[in-house]
């Protein structure tokens, strides 16, 4: 009997035991999935409280935020900070003057760094492994080093006092990272359309403009956004080469923000860095998808 009845005890300990094994597995399912939801948050709120708080500064009185704690809310909403920060602080003509200082480097930077990219990873040329290390050797430059002599030559040209000097420096330093990203994903285009395009008549010009450009046009975007917010957010070119008030960009601007006799008005300044800020982070968050599809597609090749 003895060695009847134990088996039947096992076997019957056995499947008592199995349905609580089963449920631990859930348990440390949403133990882990409740420590992601954690972290999450944490980041979110890391990420988000800055912003709310330069946007409740901005609200305030130069006493309220000089005299109250740092994070109490306005005693009273001044909605007129923006306007003073738009008007007497001048942040429409800086705007004004990063725009036309930004957009056409940029259109420069994308147009010859497309056309270099497709060059170097389409074409076949002797010589063309090298030229793409001469343009990644202009990475690798400090722009530090390369502002006094920049500067001389604008200025023995006749070119100091206007904004050819940033367009001009925006478009050299970052055409390197433009022809390196380019032909990273020009290299996920497949041969076999260029061919094709060749042998049905169509020249290298019209192959890059109606083959090789609507291909990359998530790339171009991608590229474009990152150039975009490099040159926005600069300040030491910008410093360097705007001798004139009527010629600083935003950077600048926001960095001699200063109101009657001196003092620092701290509500239109918050108002103003407000502006730049949200500004550029709605244009991420319209062109977020697209801008994904583009890092994604380099990553692919055939």
């Amino acid at each position: 009997m003895a060695t009847i009845d134990t088996p039947v005890k096992t076997t019957a300990s056995r499947r008592h035991r199995q349905p609580s094994r089963r449920t631990r597995a859930p348990r440390r399912g949403r133990a882990g999935r409740l420590w992601v939801k954690a972290v999450v948050a944490l980041l979110l709120v890391i990420e988000v409280y800055p912003l709310i708080w330069m946007f409740l500064t901005s609200l305030k009185s130069n006493d309220d935020y000089l005299n109250n704690s740092t994070w109490s809310l306005p005693t009273t909403w001044q909605w007129g900070n923006y306007t003073d920060a738009w008007t007497t602080g001048n942040i429409g003509l800086y705007v004004q003057n990063s725009l036309l200082a930004v957009l056409p480097a940029l259109a420069l930077m994308l147009l010859l760094g497309t056309a270099a990219g497709f060059a170097l990873q389409v074409m076949v040329w002797k010589g063309r492994s090298l030229t793409l290390l001469v343009f990644l050797a202009g990475m690798m430059v400090p722009p530090q080093m390369i502002l006094l002599p920049l500067f001389t030559v604008y200025f023995r040209t006749g070119l100091s006092g206007t904004l050819w000097p940033l367009i001009l420096t925006y478009t050299g330093t970052g055409l390197p990272l433009t022809v390196f990203m380019m032909a990273t994903y020009y290299r996920s285009v497949p041969r076999e359309l260029f061919e094709a395009a060749t042998i049905d008549g169509a020249g290298i010009l019209r192959a890059f403009w109606t083959i090789s450009v609507p291909l990359v046009r998530n790339a171009l975007l991608t590229v474009g956004l990152v150039q975009f917010f490099f040159i926005w957010n600069d300040l030491l070119i910008a410093l360097t080469f705007t001798n004139d008030q009527d010629l600083r960009t935003i950077q600048v601007g926001l960095l001699n923000f200063t109101g009657d006799f001196g003092a620092t008005q701290y509500g239109p300044l918050f108002a103003a860095i407000c502006i730049n800020v949200f500004g550029t982070l709605l244009i991420y968050l319209f062109l977020n998808q697209k801008v994904m599809k583009g890092l994604t597609s380099g990553a692919l090749k055939g």
